[in-house]
């Protein structure tokens, strides 16, 4: 496809976008929350009634005065004859059994479980006065001790729930491996990795206005999924409300963070709904720090095996997974790292365990990457530490191992059919682009220079999947013709950034072979298009770019067969070309889309469309150079090589793999929550405590790929958003532990701080043979 100019960016560069903030609506009141301050105790007393005294407020609750608000459980028994929800195959691994007897709350009613957890809501004419109320609210709690990592909950010693274990879910892929391989192999080497707590930090928090009219409530939010989130709000509200519509506006970022149907959520309609009155939240950041949704979070530990020529026999991953204090979609998220455990190899044993713990913190849950960065990392710091252990290049250990791509379609140990893949190309064309060769000379000249800083090279191959599991692999679209000659795409995804808006009538502008001015996309609204998944899991392209694309061709056949019923032609003999039908064999038969609606009548179609799972992949590469004084680490390049099949935009997917990449920076050097001895969040009131890189940490990146389609997508598409989450990280670690010569890698736990990494310079370093 042609590169197209973006259509948002002129509405949202010059401030015209409209997100639910600037939304003016009469009567509006807005809604805050009372949270607690510890992350796990009784509640004892909550008292709402100074609050509502204070001028402005027009009422104050906590669970106490709200008995009939529905609890938000993602499996409770009103969601479970919902349809197929984002993430199908993990949401049937959150059971109803699972779920029974640690049901998430709206608001706490006896138990605290995670820090900044709700314990009453104030609604206030407006978000002063709602601010002041929520002030004079005064509660209780006797603390309890807290466990924040999975592998401290595990044991129970601390049970978030009585009488239920902490470890809510265990899974496993492959299959066991029999002892006799580790003992035989030539070289085993282990270790053990902490993928820590993050955030994922959109620009936009969380947001939603729900406005009451009669039995109908119209939803606004800033959300992935509004037709979940449609299905979720009825189900829960019930026969409060007959019709339930939702609508995404302009989106600030979500990164995974907005498609669940939060707690805050079910308050703010159900009160709308009993009061008659629209309601609003905007979460502010210090609330988006304390309880928006929390990504990664496993404790890992592995063992890799191979031969004394480098090929590999067997690996093992056993995760601990933090999946927050109530079980949620996030409980069955950890398989996507044991699915995806094997990466690029032909490993020919492989075995992953699961166990997805309880803990008091935040709900863990999809974000950018949504478990294939955790199976990235593990391995491919495994990789480097076998490659050091047998003295051999690290890129040529990969090459040794790669799968071939004559062996494609490839059917992995943990059960991933992978679809397409040259892996060896996308790694040779890193190493080209870094210039592999000439830093691995400058690393030497350094290491004879003792007034030199260490500088060290690390590379990460990665393989994800894209589009969704089973179940999930559908999106629905439609495409309408109209008089005037303009045409409507419509589509059940909604955009948080992505440039939907540019890409998808372009697809189908090209389909058509009209000027792409003349197609419009309607997205994120449940009343224009009834049916949809939504936008997650680098889905949008791949999966409803395809259905876009098939509901444009059914246009051109619905058109050809009504020009053909309008000429007394058999359908055979008419053709489309440039948005014109016309007879095959000449003549004055000729009519363009407007003249043939005009004729005919409005001309609809569409419906669900499937599509199938991709397998992206691709090679990244780093130099960093550390000061072992200082303990910092500055990357001098990193160079990311992607492939996500066909490209549909190139300046789109280039602006995705670069976002990624950044967070994936963020993630290896700087991004994570600490925790204080009481569980609570080491956090200020604004982002100077959890370091995001700015403009000024980012380091010279250089974007490149490869493009290998995919047989199992109609457009060749593969997902191009997650790449730079998953391959960046552990090419910067294993760059700082090159740089060190490290015997123990796993001296060097995410983020590497300066104390990290100050620490592991001072550790015991590789014999002078394997260095």
């Amino acid at each position: 496809m042609e590169q197209w100019s973006r259509r948002e960016d002129e509405r949202l560069l010059t401030g015209e976008g409209r997100y639910v903030a600037d939304m003016d609506v009469p009567g509006c009141l807005d809604a805050v929350f009372v949270r607690s301050d510890v992350a796990h105790g009784v509640l004892r007393e909550v008292d709402c009634s100074a609050a509502r005294e204070v001028p402005g407020v027009v009422g104050a609750w906590s669970a106490a005065n709200l008995s009939e608000m529905p609890p938000c459980a993602r499996s409770a028994a009103a969601l479970q004859d919902l349809p197929p929800v984002p993430y199908a195959m993990l949401a049937q691994l959150s059971t109803e059994e699972t779920v029974a007897g640690r049901e998430w709350p709206v608001l706490v009613r006896d138990r605290v479980r995670y820090p900044g957890e709700a314990l009453a809501v104030v609604l206030g004419e407006d978000r002063y006065r709602a601010e002041d109320g929520a002030a004079e609210v005064t509660f209780r709690i006797d603390p309890l001790p807290a466990v924040v990592t999975p592998s401290a909950a595990a044991d129970d010693s601390v049970r978030l729930f009585d009488g239920l274990s902490n470890v809510a879910l265990l899974g496993e892929a492959g299959k066991p491996i029999e002892e006799s391989v580790w003992r035989e192999a030539a070289v085993v080497v282990e270790g053990r990795y902490r993928q820590q707590l993050l955030m994922p930090t959109p620009m936009e928090c969380r947001t939603i206005l729900a406005v009451p009219e009669g039995d109908l409530l119209t939803v606004w939010s800033g959300h992935q999924a509004p037709h979940r989130l449609r299905r979720e709000l009825a189900a829960l509200l019930g026969p409060r409300v007959e019709r339930v519509r939702v609508v995404v506006p302009d989106t600030g970022g979500a990164f995974g963070s907005k498609s669940a149907t939060f707690p805050e959520f079910i308050a703010v309609a159900f009160l709308a709904v009993e009061l008659g009155r629209p309601v609003r939240w905007i979460e502010d950041r210090l609330e988006s720090m304390m309880v928006a949704t929390r990504g990664r979070g496993q404790d890992q530990r592995v063992r890799l095996a191979a031969d004394a020529d480098g090929r590999l026999l067997a690996y093992e991953l056993n995760i601990d997974a933090d999946v927050g204090a109530y079980p949620h979609i996030g409980v069955g998220l950890p398989m996507q790292t044991a699915w995806m455990a094997t990466g690029p190899y032909t490993t020919p044993r492989v075995h992953a365990t699961v166990r997805s713990v309880l803990t008091n913190t935040m709900v863990t849950y999809p974000y950018r990457g949504a478990g294939r960065p955790e199976a990235a990392i593990a391995l491919e710091r495994s990789i480097d530490t076998l490659a050091r252990r047998l003295g051999m290049d690290p890129a040529e250990l990969r090459r040794r191992n790669f799968i071939p791509p004559e062996d494609f379609p490839y059917e992995t140990p943990t059960g991933r059919r992978y679809d397409s893949g040259n892996y060896a190309a996308a790694l040779d064309l890193a190493l080209e682009t870094l210039d592999h060769d000439g830093w691995r000379a400058e690393q030497a000249r350094r290491r004879t220079d003792p007034e030199s800083l260490p500088l060290g090279i690390g590379l990460s191959c990665y393989v994800e999947r894209s589009g969704g599991e089973p179940g999930g692999l559908h999106e629905f679209a439609g495409v309408e013709a109209h008089e005037d000659g303009t045409v409507t795409a419509r589509c059940g995804t909604a955009s948080s950034g992505q440039g939907h808006e540019t890409v998808f009538p372009a697809l189908v502008a090209e389909t058509l072979g009209v000027d792409g001015a003349r197609v419009r996309l309607v997205e994120g609204d449940t009343d224009e298009q009834p049916d949809g998944v939504g936008s997650f899991a680098s889905r949008s392209a791949q999966v409803a770019g395809a259905a876009l694309r098939n509901a444009a061709t059914l246009l051109v056949e619905e058109a050809r067969a009504r020009a053909a019923a309008l000429w007394e032609v058999p359908e055979e003999e008419v053709a489309w070309s440039g948005g014109t039908v016309h007879t095959v064999h000449g003549g004055s038969a000729a009519m363009d889309l407007a003249e043939l609606v005009k004729a005919t009548g409005p001309m609809r179609v569409g419906g669900r469309f499937e599509s199938g799972m991709a397998f992206p992949f691709g090679a990244h590469a780093a130099v960093a150079e550390v000061d072992p004084e200082l303990g910092t680490v500055r990357v001098l390049r990193l160079v990311a090589v992607d492939d996500c099949g066909v490209v549909l935009d190139p300046a789109m997917v280039r602006g995705q793999a670069f976002g990624s990449a950044v967070q994936g920076v963020g993630q290896a050097l700087y991004e994570g929550i600490p925790f204080g001895e009481n569980g609570v969040p080491l956090l200020a009131e604004a982002l100077l405590d959890y370091l995001l890189p700015t403009s000024a940490e980012i380091p010279p990146i250089e974007l490149r790929d490869t493009r290998t389609p995919s047989p199992s997508t109609p457009l060749g598409a593969k997902g191009a958003g997650e790449s730079g989450c998953i391959g960046t990280p552990a090419a910067i670690v294993n760059a700082v532990a090159d740089a060190l010569r490290l015997a123990d890698p796993g001296l060097l736990q995410m983020p590497l701080t300066p104390d990290v990494v100050w620490r592991a310079a001072r550790a015991p370093k590789l014999p002078e043979e394997v260095r």
